[in-house]
Protein backbone atom coordinates (compact mmCIF):
# COMPACT_ATOMS: atom_id res chain seq x y z
CA UNK A 1 0.00 0.00 0.00
CA UNK A 2 1.40 3.86 -1.06
CA UNK A 3 1.76 5.83 2.00
CA UNK A 4 1.63 9.09 2.24
CA UNK A 5 5.52 10.64 1.00
CA UNK A 6 5.37 13.36 4.06
CA UNK A 7 4.52 10.32 6.80
CA UNK A 8 7.09 7.77 5.40
CA UNK A 9 9.75 10.64 5.78
CA UNK A 10 8.32 11.75 9.37
CA UNK A 11 8.82 7.55 10.13
CA UNK A 12 12.25 7.65 8.98
CA UNK A 13 12.72 10.55 11.08
CA UNK A 14 11.77 8.88 14.23
CA UNK A 15 13.23 5.38 13.16
CA UNK A 16 16.63 7.66 13.40
CA UNK A 17 15.42 9.24 16.98
CA UNK A 18 14.61 5.42 18.08
CA UNK A 19 18.34 4.29 16.63
CA UNK A 20 19.49 7.34 18.23
CA UNK A 21 17.87 6.63 21.96
CA UNK A 22 18.93 2.42 21.66
CA UNK A 23 22.45 3.44 21.22
CA UNK A 24 22.39 6.77 24.08
CA UNK A 25 20.72 4.22 26.20
CA UNK A 26 22.96 1.15 25.47
CA UNK A 27 25.88 3.24 26.30
CA UNK A 28 24.56 4.45 29.73
CA UNK A 29 23.31 1.16 30.70
CA UNK A 30 27.19 -0.12 29.98
CA UNK A 31 28.53 2.60 32.42
CA UNK A 32 26.13 1.75 35.36
CA UNK A 33 27.13 -1.79 34.58
CA UNK A 34 30.98 -1.12 34.75
CA UNK A 35 30.52 1.16 38.08
CA UNK A 36 28.70 -2.27 39.85
CA UNK A 37 24.93 -0.25 39.77
CA UNK A 38 23.67 -2.97 38.37
CA UNK A 39 19.66 -2.16 38.79
CA UNK A 40 19.96 0.92 37.10
CA UNK A 41 22.33 -1.08 34.06
CA UNK A 42 19.16 -3.60 34.14
CA UNK A 43 16.74 -0.44 33.96
CA UNK A 44 18.47 1.33 31.75
CA UNK A 45 19.08 -1.91 29.08
CA UNK A 46 15.50 -2.56 29.62
CA UNK A 47 14.47 0.80 28.04
CA UNK A 48 17.35 0.02 25.36
CA UNK A 49 14.83 -3.27 23.96
CA UNK A 50 11.96 -0.98 23.93
CA UNK A 51 13.65 1.40 21.57
CA UNK A 52 14.57 -1.33 19.78
CA UNK A 53 11.23 -2.82 19.20
CA UNK A 54 9.98 0.83 18.15
CA UNK A 55 12.84 0.79 15.58
CA UNK A 56 11.81 -2.63 14.42
CA UNK A 57 7.83 -0.70 14.17
CA UNK A 58 8.86 1.94 12.10
CA UNK A 59 10.54 -0.16 9.93
CA UNK A 60 7.77 -2.75 9.29
CA UNK A 61 5.54 0.44 8.79
CA UNK A 62 7.50 1.78 5.78
CA UNK A 63 7.84 -1.19 4.16
CA UNK A 64 4.50 -1.52 4.83
CA UNK A 65 3.75 2.15 3.15
CA UNK A 66 6.43 1.23 0.07
CA UNK A 67 8.95 3.64 1.36
CA UNK A 68 12.78 2.96 2.62
CA UNK A 69 14.34 2.57 5.78
CA UNK A 70 16.79 4.50 6.91
CA UNK A 71 19.01 2.65 9.48
CA UNK A 72 22.10 4.26 8.73
CA UNK A 73 21.11 7.79 10.20
CA UNK A 74 22.14 9.22 13.58
CA UNK A 75 21.46 11.99 15.50
CA UNK A 76 23.90 13.36 18.50
CA UNK A 77 23.75 11.86 21.44
CA UNK A 78 24.26 12.79 24.80
CA UNK A 79 26.27 10.78 26.71
CA UNK A 80 26.09 11.68 30.64
CA UNK A 81 28.67 11.53 33.33
CA UNK A 82 26.87 10.42 35.92
CA UNK A 83 24.06 8.48 36.64
CA UNK A 84 22.21 11.55 37.19
CA UNK A 85 23.89 13.54 34.08
CA UNK A 86 22.38 10.00 32.17
CA UNK A 87 18.65 10.01 33.87
CA UNK A 88 18.59 13.70 32.82
CA UNK A 89 19.90 13.07 29.83
CA UNK A 90 17.71 10.40 28.78
CA UNK A 91 14.72 12.16 30.00
CA UNK A 92 15.21 15.16 28.17
CA UNK A 93 15.67 12.95 25.16
CA UNK A 94 11.97 11.21 25.64
CA UNK A 95 10.47 14.26 26.10
CA UNK A 96 11.56 15.05 22.62
CA UNK A 97 10.17 12.51 21.42
CA UNK A 98 7.07 12.83 22.93
CA UNK A 99 6.43 15.99 20.82
CA UNK A 100 7.65 13.87 18.14
CA UNK A 101 5.25 11.25 18.59
CA UNK A 102 2.10 13.99 18.87
CA UNK A 103 2.81 15.06 15.93
CA UNK A 104 3.77 12.61 13.56
CA UNK A 105 0.43 11.52 15.01
CA UNK A 106 -1.91 14.72 14.15
CA UNK A 107 0.26 14.26 10.68
CA UNK A 108 -0.93 10.41 10.27
CA UNK A 109 -5.23 11.37 11.17
CA UNK A 110 -4.33 14.44 8.96
CA UNK A 111 -3.71 11.86 5.98
CA UNK A 112 -6.07 9.85 7.10
CA UNK A 113 -3.54 7.06 8.14
CA UNK A 114 -5.42 5.94 11.20
CA UNK A 115 -3.60 2.68 11.45
CA UNK A 116 -0.15 4.30 11.67
CA UNK A 117 -1.38 7.05 13.90
CA UNK A 118 -2.65 3.67 16.39
CA UNK A 119 0.86 2.39 16.12
CA UNK A 120 2.87 5.42 17.18
CA UNK A 121 0.32 6.38 19.75
CA UNK A 122 1.27 2.64 21.30
CA UNK A 123 5.19 3.48 21.16
CA UNK A 124 4.15 7.56 22.43
CA UNK A 125 2.49 6.18 25.45
CA UNK A 126 5.58 3.71 25.99
CA UNK A 127 7.58 6.94 25.85
CA UNK A 128 5.27 8.19 28.28
CA UNK A 129 6.33 5.72 30.68
CA UNK A 130 10.07 6.12 29.97
CA UNK A 131 9.71 10.08 31.19
CA UNK A 132 7.78 9.00 34.72
CA UNK A 133 10.60 6.25 35.27
CA UNK A 134 13.20 9.22 34.72
CA UNK A 135 11.20 11.72 37.27
CA UNK A 136 11.13 8.80 39.66
CA UNK A 137 14.23 8.44 39.42
CA UNK A 138 14.93 11.91 40.11
CA UNK A 139 12.02 12.21 43.01
CA UNK A 140 14.66 9.37 44.74
CA UNK A 141 17.56 11.19 43.89
CA UNK A 142 16.33 14.41 45.32
CA UNK A 143 14.62 12.75 48.25
CA UNK A 144 17.41 10.15 49.29
CA UNK A 145 20.13 11.97 47.79
CA UNK A 146 22.35 11.09 45.25
CA UNK A 147 24.85 9.02 47.27
CA UNK A 148 22.21 6.73 48.95
CA UNK A 149 20.47 6.26 45.66
CA UNK A 150 23.36 5.00 43.69
CA UNK A 151 24.02 2.27 46.97
CA UNK A 152 20.02 1.23 46.37
CA UNK A 153 21.49 0.54 42.63
CA UNK A 154 24.08 -2.14 43.32
CA UNK A 155 23.18 -5.47 44.04
CA UNK A 156 25.20 -5.21 47.19
CA UNK A 157 28.58 -6.31 48.59
CA UNK A 158 27.17 -9.92 49.85
CA UNK A 159 26.10 -11.20 46.16
CA UNK A 160 29.85 -10.52 45.25
CA UNK A 161 31.60 -12.21 48.03
CA UNK A 162 32.07 -16.05 47.51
Amino acid sequence: MKGNDKLIATINQLLADELTAINQYMVHSEMCANCGYEKLHKAIEKQAMDEMHHAEWHIQRIIFLEGTPTVSKLNPMKIGNSALEMITNDQEAEMDAVKAYNKAITLARDVNDEASAEYLTKILKMEEGHIDWAESQRAQIQQMGFENYLSKQTEGATNNEK
